[in-house]
């Protein structure tokens, strides 16, 4: 892949080698990201644990001390009290089987995150092989099938994050925007580090937190230390 100059002249301006603490990493990036628009800063997580075994799977989710920066549309499918529930909490979409229609038949994604409550879980799988690639299936772990649908939204629109495992051992994951400036984003970045580092596995042997980088959408990768 080749990148622009830019991207060559960020590259030039630090260490590409060295781990830097937290603070300077975060510093070194927001000196690095260039581009013109508000860039999405991302957290890349290599864990020394094995991807397959059951035992070793690392995912869980929290709400960023200040958000994500985007502003996530929710679709809850839900039905009576819980639907009227829903719209007050500011959902952008609610609704039940025209919903679920609309999905299956029109291939409609006009959102970010599916809610729905315990009893629509039924109706909702029948269209699992079409939200569970994009990542939009609800699942109790994540707490989007849940009786509480108001809670849900309410941190989800606070900037709730799910981080979880892919099949090469790392966790991707945004922590803000360019524009939170450096105090914002390095409580984001120790939030979500801390949580990776709890929801270590019992069956996790040797390192785990192998490399942690953070990058901006269109910028070079800043290796960060690790302390676990």
């Amino acid at each position: 892949m080749k990148h622009g100059k830019k991207y060559q002249d960020s590259v030039k301006a630090f260490d590409l080698t060295k781990q830097y603490a937290a603070e300077e990493a975060v510093s070194v990036l927001l000196e690095t990201a260039k581009a013109k628009f508000d860039e999405t800063i991302e957290m890349h997580v290599r864990l020394g644990v094995d991807p397959r075994q059951a035992d070793q799977q690392v995912r869980g989710v929290l709400v960023l001390p200040n958000g994500t920066g985007k502003t996530k549309r929710v679709l809850v499918i839900a039905k009576g009290a819980k639907a009227d529930a829903a719209q007050a909490a500011g959902a952008d979409f609610v609704g039940a089987e025209e919903l679920i229609a609309k999905i299956q038949n029109e291939n409609w994604f006009d959102f970010d995150v599916m809610i729905t409550t315990p009893d629509m879980m039924g109706m909702v799988g029948r269209i699992g092989r079409v939200l569970g690639p994009k990542g939009l299936m609800p699942n109790p772990k994540s707490g989007t099938v849940t009786m509480d649908v108001e809670k849900a939204i309410k941190e989800v629109k606070a900037g709730k994050v799910e981080y979880r495992l892919d099949k090469t051992a790392i966790i991707h994951c945004p922590i803000g925007k360019k524009s939170f400036g450096k105090e914002k984003l390095v409580e984001n970045f120790t939030a979500l580090y801390d949580a990776i580092v709890k929801a270590k596995p019992a069956a996790a042997k040797g390192q785990y937190i192998k490399s942690v980088t953070i990058a901006s959408t269109m910028g070079p990768g800043v290796k960060v230390e690790t302390k676990a």
